[in-house]
């Protein structure tokens, strides 16, 4: 049984990264089409060896589709995905418009594929914010060992969560740095990115936090365990593709560094790379184009009773944004034939 697909938003970053994802995965599809807004009408995408153009949004009609990957932001998605339930059609959608409804479920698969049945109630899934969504693979199989009491991280986001524009400011203010008179200004972010680290990802809140630093907060607490004491520094850093995150970790129970490496070697979605040599861990130059969340530096705490630190690296165009979704899809499929 194949699965008749759409993919809204599909000249963009995630929604390009999704049909790859979906044909690189083979995902039972019998159909796929590809969505966009009427500007973008026409543009063709590819969808493994194949080449689709893309359809008017604005214009579709959902009725006898099965499941809508959604690349499109939260206000697209406000007036489209609601539209798209309603006629049947299962929305994954990877904007924040829908993360903290209590009556969508906010998926990770590896983490919480059990949450999916709610999806039921609006006909919506929710997928994670990108730095959330590495984060909690790596955490769950040691929450289920240990008990997690506090985590504080620290993130290192690349320009590609930004979108195209971000990717061209760095590109850009890279060569024009080299290039007397062709300085690029900011326009995406408050201050110049080229060899820059910028501690700061979408907007102030009141307590001095960043929103980027609040979904992490939310989305962990929603995602793993309402108990977790969530604290989160977001930084957005000179890189294309792929973030990094340093993770520190105060358990209920001691957890050994050598039992938790193990625990993560078992863990799906996870790859362990951890040697303490020169080059012994990941970077994100290295993740990007992969499926999996990996893991470096696992080492002790020692400044509190029962501690860990490690490393976590994750292409943000993938498992922080495409790859959960259609991961997400997969998982919906399986349920749907189960119950069908």
């Amino acid at each position: 049984m194949g699965y008749r697909v759409v993919v809204a938003g599909a000249t963009g970053n995630v929604g390009r990264e999704m049909l790859n994802i979906l044909a690189e995965r083979q995902f039972p599809a019998d159909e796929v089409v590809a969505l966009a807004s009427r500007k973008s009408i026409g543009t063709e995408v590819s969808y493994g060896d194949r080449t689709l153009k893309t359809q008017d949004l604005e214009q579709f009609d959902f009725t006898g589709y099965d499941i809508a990957l959604f690349a499109i932001g939260s206000d697209a998605t406000k007036t489209y995905a609601p539209r798209a339930a309603k006629a049947g059609c299962v929305v994954i959608d990877n904007s924040s418009l829908y993360r903290y409804d209590p009556l969508v479920p906010l998926i990770v698969p590896e983490v919480n594929p059990d949450a999916i049945e709610g999806y039921a109630k609006k006909n919506i899934i929710a997928n994670p914010n990108c730095s959330t969504a590495q984060m909690v693979v790596a955490l769950k199989p040691l929450h289920d060992r240990a008990k997690i009491k506090r985590v504080v991280v620290s993130t290192y986001q690349s320009v590609s969560g930004s979108g195209k524009d971000a990717i061209d400011e760095l590109w850009n203010q890279t060569k024009g740095l080299y290039v007397p008179g062709q300085e690029v200004e900011p326009k995406v972010y408050p201050k110049q990115i080229a060899f820059n680290v910028i501690p700061h990802i979408d907007v102030f809140l009141e307590d001095g936090s960043t929103k980027e630093e609040w979904k992490m907060v939310a989305e962990t607490k929603k995602i793993i365990d309402t108990s977790i004491k969530v604290t989160a520094t977001a930084v957005r850093v000179p890189v294309f593709v792929g973030h990094g995150e340093a993770i520190n970790i105060e358990f209920e129970e001691f957890l050994d560094e050598d039992e938790a490496r193990d625990i993560l070697r078992e863990s799906p979605g996870i790859m362990v790379v951890d040697k303490r040599e020169d080059g012994g861990y990941v970077t994100p130059i290295e993740c990007v184009g992969e499926f999996a969340t990996f893991v470096s530096r696992i080492r002790q705490d020692s400044t509190i009773e029962n501690g860990l630190s490690l490393w976590c690296v994750s292409d943000n165009l993938r498992k922080g944004a495409a790859l959960n979704a259609v991961q997400i899809a997969e998982l919906l499929g399986n349920r749907m034939l189960k119950k069908g």
